[in-house]
């Protein structure tokens, strides 16, 4: 049985067309012997999904044969075909971008049967040459950095060393600009003195425009005040010589009373003074 699943490795590897030497699939076959590699058992999506994203220039059909060699170890398995990767990279003469660098010098974490990734010691990667000019590509080398992370523990390394070199570029551009906008308001030249006294000319100016605005607006305040009080003195003496006229019209109103209470008076008077004067059967004779 394990003579038929070597020799079954042996007619993978040798079949592969890209490998650029015989060495490099001498280390393809180096499985782990204490692994359950020695049944071929079908590789599971999640295993081969990861191979996937981290290699996506290569064919699946060789990221899956190649779990089935390594027995589904995908740390072998990941091992095995960087070493793949790089040997023809040397062989072509071509060389990797630099954010394309940062995401194969981690070493990945090993991935066990039911999908849980170990944690494992991963390098920090070098800043890139070339750095971003706008916030869209910070975005994509920061998500591209996280994405090849292997560990939480890589992914924080990344983030921190990304973090520094985004502070470092930022301090850089802001001394720029303010070099560039000393130059511009001269004051190198002495311009930015003669800016100054213009602008504390103008300041001056509009002040005094405020001020003689502030007195116009007092005196039409003060005059309005003056109306103000001179209406207010009318309203009082108008109050007051209605209460005048309030008191005149009471004490008429009681003269009157008294008056007529003496009219009545004077009449009943006259009347007991008729009855008593009068003599029946003779005439007064002055009236006959």
């Amino acid at each position: 049985m394990s003579a038929a699943v070597c020799g079954s490795k042996r007619s993978f590897f040798e079949d592969i067309p890209s490998s650029p030497s015989a060495s490099v699939s001498k280390k393809l076959r180096r499985c782990s012997p204490s692994s359950p590699s020695s049944v071929r058992f079908a590789p599971l999506p999640s295993l081969l999904d990861h191979l996937q994203a981290l290699f996506p220039h290569m064919d699946p059909e060789l990221l899956e044969r190649a779990l089935l060699e390594c027995g589904n170890n995908i740390d072998t398995a990941i091992k095995r075909l960087q070493e793949l990767h790089l040997g023809a990279a040397d062989a072509t003469g071509e060389k990797m971008g630099p954010v394309e660098e940062l995401g194969t010098t981690a070493e990945q974490g090993t991935v066990t049967n039911n999908g849980e990734a170990a944690d494992t010691t991963a390098q920090i990667p070098s800043a890139p040459e070339t750095l971003p000019v706008d916030g869209a590509e910070w975005v994509d080398l920061f998500v591209g950095e996280m994405m090849g992370a292997s560990s939480v523990d890589d992914a924080k390394a990344r983030a921190s060393k990304l973090l520094e070199v985004l502070e470092k570029s930022i301090s850089e551009h802001v001394a720029k600009e303010a070099a560039q906008s000393f130059h511009k308001y001269g004051f190198r030249t002495g311009r930015w003195k003669f800016d100054a006294r213009s602008c504390a000319v103008q300041e001056n100016m509009m002040l005094k425009e405020q001020i003689q605005v502030l007195i116009q607006e007092n005196t039409v305040l003060k005059r309005a005040v003056a109306i103000q009080h001179e209406r207010q003195k009318e309203y009082q003496d108008k109050n007051n010589e209605l209460e005048h006229l309030k008191q005149l019209v009471s004490q008429y109103q009681e003269q009157l009373r008294t008056l007529e209470v003496n009219n009545y008076a004077l009449t009943m008077h006259l009347r007991q003074a008729q009855q008593s004067n009068s003599i029946p059967g003779r005439f007064h004779p002055d009236i006959f």
